[in-house]
């Protein structure tokens, strides 16, 4: 059994996969995400993650539908307790902002929705590089003193407005940023690695990757053109698509095939060596979730490792 671990500086316990929920609402309806919510508990997972823009690009969605069919989840199982839940905020279409008048009406919004006196982890979803991080940071730290959120957690944040948070947290004793969420995989590295891991390693935050998968190219069935068509994420996939790309899906396939594994196993595996908290995923249907929580268990050895750090260093 995967032992939980506790993410840095709080005293929330994990299982070391997060379950995104972005496909609630778009590729999955109420009763098939309620599906996977009940199979993701009962192979171990504990921690999801949602946002308050999820899945707003869904043409006649509000964006509100992924929170509110967890809510419904919550309220039938009545597990709330058992649950480490983490929302965001300022990424909907109708308010990028991160103005603090918005984010206390939000935050509100969201537990309604959710049907929760209180979220364990609150993000900031994008900055809106306008809005002065202290105040950010001061509207954070009064929701985490209101017992709204546990703690308050960044996505999408430069390096640099990352780490003016962190210092205006320090000096003025704030709530400050206990975790991350950047995107990260084997074929997107760069940014992680050169820019946000040093801030990582010198704070001691939690990392919870998106993107994880890269859309799902790393589940290793986009191997041709023919491939992408007609696929809910083939446009992301595109990007990926290319010789480099493709080269390290081939080395992803041979270590997993040396493993019995699945591809996406190993791919979550090889985030779990680079000190990635819990790599985030998603399913829309409960079988999908066997090769993600198979992750954890599958130990690379280190010349895997290298092996596939090879392979995508034009990605790095």
């Amino acid at each position: 059994m995967t032992q939980h671990s506790q993410i840095p500086g709080t005293d929330l316990s994990i299982f070391p996969i997060s379950l995104g929920t972005n496909t609630f609402g778009w590729t999955a309806d109420e009763t098939e995400s309620h599906a996977v919510l009940d199979a993701f508990v009962a192979a171990g997972g504990n921690f999801l993650d949602t946002a308050e823009s999820y899945p707003a690009w869904v043409p006649g969605n509000t964006g509100r539908e992924s929170e509110t069919i967890i809510g419904t989840w919550l309220a039938e199982r009545g597990n709330r307790e058992d649950i480490v839940l983490a929302t965001k905020v300022g990424d909907h279409p109708d308010h990028k902002t991160q103005d603090p008048a918005y984010i206390r009406t939000a935050i509100d919004a969201s537990l309604q929705r959710l049907q929760t006196d209180h979220v364990d982890l609150y993000y900031a979803h994008r900055d809106d590089e306008v809005t002065p991080i202290a105040e950010v940071a001061r509207v954070f730290d009064e929701i985490v003193r209101s017992g709204k959120a546990r703690y308050a957690a960044v996505s999408n944040y430069s390096p640099q407005r990352l780490g003016e948070w962190l210092a205006v947290a320090e000096a003025e004793n704030l709530a400050k940023p206990v975790a991350i969420q950047p995107q990260y995989s084997l074929v997107f590295r760069e940014e992680y690695e050169t820019e946000l891991a040093p801030l990582v390693r010198e704070h001691n935050l939690g990392v919870f990757t998106y993107f994880s998968l890269a859309a799902g190219f790393l589940t290793g069935k986009y191997r041709t053109e023919a491939d992408l068509e007609g696929a809910s994420r083939g446009g992301m996939v595109q990007g990926y698509f290319n010789t480099e790309g493709l080269k390290a899906v081939d080395e992803l396939l041979a270590v997993a095939d040396a493993h019995g594994a699945a591809p996406a196993t190993v791919a979550l595996a090889w985030l779990l060596t680079k000190g990635v908290s819990a790599p985030i995923v998603s399913a829309r249907t409960p079988d999908q979730l066997d090769a993600l929580m198979a992750a954890p268990e599958l130990t690379l050895s280190a010349e895997e490792v290298s092996r596939l750090d090879r392979a995508s260093a034009p990605f790095a």
